[in-house]
This record gives C-alpha cells, sequence and structure tokens, in this order.
C-alpha cells in the first residue's frame, strides 16, 4: 500500500497550535520533530540520563516539522492537512507551514530499519545478532539473539559494550547473579550464555521485567535459572528483600545519580570476595562514582573509557 508522507514545516512556537489545528481538522496521528525539545531534555537536571550524544542531534537535525502520513487516495485527509496550515496561517511566527509532499510503502516502514541491526561482534566470543539475522554455525562464538525494542540494550550503545566487554573476562560458571536495571535484560543473559549459574534482573520498567525474561527464554536459559523483577532497589525495602544477598557477581549499567544511590544496594547484595561491574558513567562523573563505591568496601580493579563512557571492575572485601 502507498502512504503520502506530508511534513509541514514550522517553528518551536508553531508545534503546538499546528498540532491542535490538526487534531480540530481530524488527524489523530503525527509525528513532531522539534530539536529545541532535546534541548530541553538535556537542561533538565531531574531527568535520568547525564548526556545526550550527538548523533541524537545530527537524527533530530535542524528543522521542526510535524510529518503526518495519509493513504495515497484519501483526498480527505489531504486536505485536512492544508486546511490545518491556513487555520493557523496569520496568527503568529510559525515559520514558513511550508507543506512537503513524498510517498513511502507500508512495507519500508515494516522492513527498512532491520537493515541498520545487524551482527555486532564484542570482545573475543561474543556476538550479538537480531533475529532475522543467520551467523555461521561454525563461527566458535557465542551467540546472543535480542531484537531491538522498547526497553535499552542492543549491545550497540558505548555502555552496554563496556560491561559486556569487562563481563567477558569476570564471569565464572559459579556466579550467581543479579544486574540491576536491566533493560533488555542483555548483561544477565550474556552471563548466564557464559556459564553464570543463575541470574536476578531488576528494573523499575514493568516492559523490561516482561522483555528481559523473554529474551532470556529466546536464548534457551531455563526458567527455573533466570528470574526478573519490578521495581526500585533504592527506595522499596521489599524489593531490597525479595532480590536476597548473596550474590558473587552484580551489574548496573545505569548513570551516575543512580549508581551513587545504589551504594548500599551494591554492598549489601554483593558477597564478600564478589565483582561488582558498573558502565553508564560519564567521564565527569567517574572520580565521584568511585569513590562512592570505594566507601562501600569495594577496591577498583579496572576501568575503562570509550568516548566519555566510562566501566569499571569493583571487587569486595
Amino acid at each position: 500500500m502507498e502512504w503520502k508522507e506530508l511534513k509541514i514545516y514550522t517553528n518551536h512556537f508553531g508545534v503546538e497550535p499546528l498540532s491542535n489545528a490538526l487534531i480540530a481538522n481530524g488527524i489523530q496521528g503525527f509525528v513532531i520533530n522539534d530539536p529545541e525539545d532535546i534541548k530541553e531534555f538535556e537542561r533538565n537536571k531531574n531527568a535520568s540520563w547525564d548526556y545526550i550524544g550527538e548523533e541524537v542531534y545530527e537524527l533530530c537535525g535542524s528543522d521542526t516539522y510535524l510529518t503526518v502520513y495519509v493513504a495515497e487516495d484519501d483526498i480527505d485527509g489531504a486536505a485536512a492537512v492544508r486546511a490545518s496550515v491556513e487555520m493557523i496561517r496569520g496568527q503568529g511566527d510559525f515559520g514558513s507551514l511550508e507543506i512537503k509532499c513524498g510517498s513511502i510503502k507500508e512495507e519500508d516502514w515494516a522492513n527498512n530499519w532491520k537493515q541498520y541491526f545487524k551482527p555486532l561482534d564484542i570482545g573475543k566470543r561474543l556476538t550479538i545478532k537480531p533475529s532475522w539475522e543467520d551467523v555461521p554455525d561454525d563461527s566458535g562464538r557465542v551467540i546472543l539473539e535480542i531484537d531491538p525494542e522498547t526497553s535499552f540494550g542492543t549491545g550497540r550503545h558505548h555502555t552496554t559494550r563496556l560491561c559486556l566487554e569487562l563481563l567477558e573476562d569476570n564471569v565464572s560458571q559459579e556466579d550467581t547473579v543479579c544486574d540491576l536495571g536491566c533493560g533488555s535484560g542483555i548483561i544477565s543473559i550474556a552471563a548466564m550464555l557464559y556459564g553464570a549459574k543463575s541470574a536476578v534482573a531488576v528494573d523499575i520498567s514493568q516492559d523490561a521485567m516482561k522483555i528481559s525474561k523473554n529474551n532470556a527464554l529466546k536464548n534457551g536459559i531455563p526458567d527455573d535459572k533466570y528470574t526478573s523483577y519490578c521495581g526500585d532497589v533504592i527506595t522499596d525495602p521489599a524489593m531490597r528483600e525479595k532480590i536476597g544477598k548473596g550474590y558473587s557477581l552484580v551489574t548496573a549499567n545505569i548513570v551516575a545519580d543512580v549508581l551513587i544511590a545504589m551504594g548500599d544496594v551494591f554492598r549489601d547484595i554483593t558477597k564478600p570476595g564478589g565483582t561488582l561491574i558498573l558502565s553508564g558513567i560519564i567521564t565527569d562523573r567517574v572520580d565521584e562514582v568511585f569513590e562512592c563505591v570505594k566507601s562501600k568496601g569495594f577496591t577498583l580493579i579496572e576501568a575503562r573509557e570509550c568516548e566519555m563512557w566510562n566501566a569499571a571492575v569493583f571487587k569486595k572485601a
């Protein structure tokens, strides 16, 4: 099926009135591209991230526009877009309000994005692949199958790669693993594929809890060896009690503020002599995070950096 892609160019001040006009004309679905939103996110000090990469700005570009998709033969839909533009024209400085028309096939929406996700080698022996790609059976590598979903973690971000590289060198077959802020479950699943004994995955997102469990099952990990929980280990004592203590390997790939807030949790759930792997730390926050963790009874064993992202391995006394 052919679709028309109608891009309406505006500015930051025109986004809201144009959105209201589209809705008033019966168009309920559209996509907003506003670079100012990204800048606002980065200014928001309460947000759960430390840094927004340049690739986000590059993807967003410098233009502000709203995109509406209508069926190729939907004359009324295209007319509604034009009517929406005329409704707000002259009411303020809302940019050019130019409409640019393109076309797209439905099968393009369904499949074209897959070209960006290919098998990815990480470290000395791990390959991450999406379900639609094949890798040679004789590659001799550990294969972790994971698809891009709503939870963070496909191995393509520096923080995840650093964590996986450190995991490869520090996991053993007798390890009991606790993955805090598990996202897609990629870290704890990799640990299991490397031979860890069992894993517990925890995230504040209900979606992450479900997705991590499903990903574990897709990778052949027995149901009784992999447990997922949804909850906040920082503020909920009941959740901390549920996940228990005495883990020989604890991982957390989050952001600096959350890692610092988890300092007592790391101390309480890691057994003496156990390993703690942390990632997601921007260079400006390294000293702060490391000092916090060391104050909880851990010794820094190794640290790695890649393009201002950092990960580290600690041992508990």
